[in-house]
């Protein structure tokens, strides 16, 4: 069957908008009819080269759709059930996965190697980060899906794959973010407004954002900021003083640079905690004296998928969402469709955004 897909021919390529050739589910796996899929920055960053995988692919890892069929041996899913996309299942097997680090599996990407669909021309296609939500139609493994819990628009569940996962978790999960702390966040994209809702959520009493454009403010302060701030070379000074000259209790660093890393750090208070959510290249290079390290007894920690295990997490997102604590729609500054995903990574290296949905 054939399908419009978003195409990444090779690193550095523009995509392309074209039909591919998707196989009948095998033993295993779903075919799913993609309702959304939200353009988010690690696509640019897997387009760019600075996370690697095999091409030629078809991006998108951020969706949700319908089961259209099931292969054999499949009983947790039938057609006509919706799903929200897993583009990092836990194989339950390795290191990681016994220590309960499902966000840490070694074997989470193994499927971007494989070739799930082909060109109308015959070319092999590998699935980006498994799951290929840059198409109508995909076919992944059963682990790549996750039940979409009820009450939840289809279209904005998509959200729920990544961008929401990942800034909760970096709250919630990552930083451990208590009721009164303060907290500031770093990038108001579609991780960032996400990560400010969930400070909101926690409980924090004064939630800054901070992003380039000031423009965003509005964004940012209708997701739960306090204050927003636009990033400058003094950003860190500003906050302290927001905050009895002390720094926040907890900064997430959502863009993956190291200006932004090394404010992040520097606006934190002594004894408090810096998550680095974004993911930057490895140019990228952030630099501590021993000195500080010692005298600011910070902590400085990564943040994989919002240190989140999915299966678990969903559940509790979505309750968040139907209590009203947690608004999807909020996210999303531009709904668009397939055509408009290379205008959206423009924007994106414009520093614009929220999120674009693309809707099918």
């Amino acid at each position: 069957m054939t399908v419009r897909a978003a195409v990444l021919p090779a690193i550095g390529a523009p995509l392309e908008i074209t039909g591919i050739e998707l196989p009948a589910p095998g033993p295993g796996k779903l075919r799913i009819r993609l309702a959304a899929a939200g353009v988010c920055h690690s696509d640019l960053s897997l387009s760019d080269g600075t996370l690697r995988v095999p091409v030629p692919a078809v991006l998108g890892h951020e969706g949700a759709g319908t089961v259209v069929a099931v292969g054999e041996g499949v009983t947790r899913f039938a057609p006509g059930d919706p799903v929200v996309l897993n583009w990092a299942p836990a194989c339950g097997r390795c290191p990681a996965c016994a220590r309960g680090e499902v966000w840490l599996c070694a074997h989470a990407l193994n499927g971007v190697a494989e070739v799930y669909a082909r060109t109308t021309g015959g070319t092999d296609l590998h699935p980006g980060l498994n799951v290929a939500a840059f198409a109508e139609e995909t076919v992944v493994p059963v682990s790549c899906a996750l039940p979409l819990p009820p009450g939840i628009p289809l279209t904005d569940a998509a959200l729920l794959g990544c961008a929401v996962l990942t800034g909760y978790g970096a709250v919630h999960h990552a930083a451990e973010v208590a009721p009164g702390e303060t907290v500031a966040v770093f990038g108001v994209g579609g991780v960032g407004l996400a990560a400010l809702q969930a400070a909101r959520i926690a409980g924090a009493s004064r939630i800054i954002a901070v992003d380039l454009s000031p423009a965003k403010e509005e964004l940012a302060r209708a997701a739960g900021a306090t204050d927003f701030l636009p990033a400058a070379p003094d950003t860190a000074r500003d906050i302290r003083a927001l905050t009895g000259k002390q720094g926040v209790d907890v900064a997430v660093e959502c863009v993956g640079r190291a200006v932004t890393i090394r404010s992040a750090w520097d606006a934190t208070r002594r004894g408090g905690r810096t998550t680095v959510v974004g993911i930057g290249g490895k140019d990228q290079q952030v630099t501590f004296n021993a000195l500080e390290l010692f005298h600011w007894g910070r902590t400085l920690s990564g943040c994989v998928y919002g240190n989140c295990d999915p299966e678990k997490d969903l559940p509790v997102l979505a309750e968040h969402v139907r209590a009203g604590r947690l608004d999807l729609g909020a996210l999303v500054t531009e709904r668009i469709g397939l055509e408009g995903i290379p205008a959206a990574f423009d924007n994106m290296l414009a520093g614009k955004g929220g999120r674009a949905l693309v809707t099918f």
